[in-house]
């Protein structure tokens, strides 16, 4: 740059407007940093000082509060670099670069359509053109060290914070139920509304272990809960709605309410479209993590348990949510089973039987992916019997010896710990004793260091008692652990194991806990048997074969072996004799019911068996009126007759119901409609018919 700042503003460049861009990068900064704004706007006498009238000269401003880091949402900015680009612009105006832009790409963009429109760009050190290559390289590096010193300012604020979080006292933005003491420190919200409601949320968690649950809990008991306005009008107060789900999940994954300080649970990223996201950070990249950094609602071991909870609740279609967390429903392997033909989850649905619902495993993953029939449905209450039986038989007590092994070996681990405990005991012991002989070594005289000494004493004084303290209730609930008594009662649960299980008091969900402790997951293959493999945790693996579920028509299907014998006792018997002869045998209908007259004629409408009646007409039995028709009497006398024996009757049907043997040479005709005729009878008595039938 010429040391002449005039020489280079032409008479074209007058004949253009002037455009002066102010900026600060915050609000604080307009209201609090005064001066830096009022240099800006001075900018404009230099301006008139090189020719350009008053009127002239824009002042562009509606940037004031934006930070120059990206020229997104900076309209002013926008509007500058579209009035150099038709070239109406002749010079612009500055404090300096920072202000115009603190990222290289848009300023030299800006230099770029500058060059070519031979715009000026006049800062607080004087007038240069971006035509030029001398100019253009010092603007350059004016950008850069802009771009820089933004970076440094970021870096210099950031690791202040940094490292005041890593003591833990960064002062955060707190969630609802904790405030900050006048002191500094964290403590619980004196409101006891708040502390109770907060408190419930946890204890409902505990027992249901579901989210949607604890939601259910509050609206069915009208119970609301309290959210505190963040910014905006009524900044700071407290107000109380309805609690939904992500609420809930909202508070179970926040590290505060165990008591803990985190920094860098989140992070901010850009988008394609430069826009900023927040992303979440795993727990193992935070950057900062104190627990016991201040009282909480739970402890740490809780918050992450409920992590693994929370985790295991998420169920969808993909292979790691095969342990989905228990839920409502008779379904055992609810969950845990997979398809042996597709290898993925399957579902469970239920159907309304009677008046119980049954539950089906089902594989819906290719319907819902691909729009085809499920690979296969099975009925579950079976399957659920075969795995209930392997429980009880082989799992248990193996489960239980399991549980004793690993008892000894965590045995071995607390003597380990008691070991090292009583070396640290013995180091506490050693810095209490030489802080006490250089406190008797010391000068009486000398208060100043006879003070720092004695101090120095108690507070190894002080630190030794509480590891003893710490020391003996360490051992004492070690000695609780491994006490004969805890032993016998895991002992005696192999025995209970089985009264535990098939006691109906106890809940679906549970069944389904204690299952989800012994066994990973069970796979089934639907063919002329259900097969049904089945993998414990540890990696042990057993298979097993269940008989599939027979139709509903097959299982009322009558046994072959008592339609055979209805059809061999019909040759002599009635329905009602026939059913009376089921009984004796033993025979009973698939519902384990006794067979009665109707049962029987129904089974013979079913299989399309002869009647009594029709085989004792096909034999040559006559009705009391055929035979009163031959024998030129009432039906009345007939009926007389059979009763005192000088015909013979055969029953057919109730105590009343019966045909008569034909009497002499008469002959049955069977004429139109079915009906039968005979012949003129010859009256002979009742034994010498019976011998003629003979």
């Amino acid at each position: 740059m010429s040391t002449d700042r005039y020489q280079k503003v032409t008479a074209d460049h007058l004949r253009r407007d002037a455009f002066l861009y102010v900026r600060q990068s915050s609000l604080r900064q307009v209201f609090e940093n005064t001066e830096s704004t009022k240099r800006q706007y001075a900018l404009r006498d230099r301006a008139v000082a090189l020719g350009w009238p008053i009127e002239r000269i824009h002042v562009i401003d509606s940037d004031l509060g934006l930070s120059g880091a990206s020229a997104q949402q900076r309209d002013g900015f926008q509007k500058l670099v579209s009035e150099v680009a038709i070239g109406h612009a002749g010079i612009i105006l500055g404090l300096e670069v920072s202000r115009l832009a603190r990222n290289n790409a848009d300023w030299h963009r800006l230099l770029e359509l500058a060059a070519l429109t031979h715009t000026l760009i006049l800062d607080e050190d004087g007038v240069c053109d971006p035509a030029y290559f001398n100019d253009r390289l010092l603007l350059g590096l004016k950008g850069t060290m802009s771009e820089a010193e933004l970076h440094v300012l970021k870096a210099r604020l950031q690791g202040g914070m940094r490292n005041k979080a890593k003591r833990g006292e960064l002062e955060l933005p707190l969630p609802i139920g904790f405030v900050y003491h006048p002191n500094g420190s964290v403590v619980l919200d004196p409101d006891q509304q708040i502390h109770a409601s907060l408190q419930l949320l946890f204890d409902t968690y505990r027992q249901t272990h579901s989210a949607s649950m604890v939601v259910r809990r509050f609206r069915r008991e009208g119970w609301v809960f309290p959210r505190r306005v963040r910014r905006g009008i009524g900044k700071g107060e407290v107000h109380w709605g309805e609690l939904n789900t992500s609420r809930v999940l909202q508070i179970l994954h926040n590290p505060r309410y165990a008591g803990a300080f985190v920094y860098g649970r989140t992070r901010i990223a850009r988008k394609a479209d430069l826009t900023s996201t927040q992303l979440k950070v795993p727990q193992s990249d935070w950057e900062v993590l104190i627990r016991d950094a201040h009282v909480g609602y739970i402890d740490w071991d809780e918050f992450e348990r409920n992590q693994v909870t929370l985790r295991q609740s998420a169920t969808n279609f993909c292979d790691g949510a095969r342990g989905a967390m228990p839920r409502e429903g008779v379904g055992l392997l609810q969950g845990r089973v997979i398809c042996g033909i597709c290898g993925k989850r399957m579902r469970v649905r239920y159907q309304r039987v009677a008046s119980a619902l049954e539950p089906y495993y089902v594989c819906l993953a290719a319907a819902a992916h691909h729009a085809d029939k499920p690979c296969q449905s099975i009925h579950g209450r079976d399957v659920d019997t075969a795995i209930s039986a392997l429980l009880l038989q082989t799992v248990a007590p193996a489960a239980i010896e399991v549980a004793l092994a690993v008892e000894d070996e965590i045995a071995g681990r607390v003597e380990q710990a008691d070991a090292m405990r009583t070396k640290q005991l013995e180091r506490a012991r050693y810095d209490a004793e030489l802080a006490r002989r250089r406190y008797m070594n010391v000068d009486p005289a000398n208060r100043m260091v006879a003070d720092a000494l004695e101090a120095d004493w108690n507070a190894r004084l002080r630190q030794l008692d509480g590891l003893q303290q710490e020391h003996e209730r360490q051992r004492k609930a070690d000695q609780r652990l491994l006490a004969d008594e805890a032993r016998a009662r895991i002992r005696a649960l192999a025995a209970d194991f089985s009264v535990v299980w098939n006691d109906k008091r106890i809940e679906s969900v549970e069944r389904k806990r204690m299952l989800g402790l012994l066994i990973e997951d069970v796979t089934l293959i639907k063919a002329e048997q259900i097969a049904v493999h089945v993998r414990f945790r540890g990696g042990q693996t057993t298979s097993l074969m269940v008989d599939k579920r027979k139709p509903i028509a097959l299982i009322r299907k009558t046994l072959t072996e008592v339609v055979a014998k209805i059809d061999e006792l019909l040759e002599t018997c009635s329905d009602r004799q026939v059913a009376a002869h089921l009984n004796e045998l033993g025979y009973k209908n698939w519902r384990g019911e006794s067979f009665t007259h109707k049962k029987v004629i129904n089974i013979r409408n079913a299989y399309k068996l002869k009647s009594r009646f029709t085989r004792l007409r096909e034999r040559g039995m006559l009705t009391a009126n055929e035979l009163a028709a031959q024998l030129g009497v009432c039906p009345t006398t007939i009926y007389q007759w059979g009763q005192s024996g000088f015909l013979r009757q055969h029953r057919y049907g109730n105590l009343h119901r019966c045909l008569f043997e034909p009497v002499g040479n008469v002959v049955l005709v069977k004429g139109q409609g079915g009906r039968y005729s005979s012949t003129a009878p010859t009256l002979i008595p009742a034994q010498s018919a019976t011998q003629g039938a003979m």
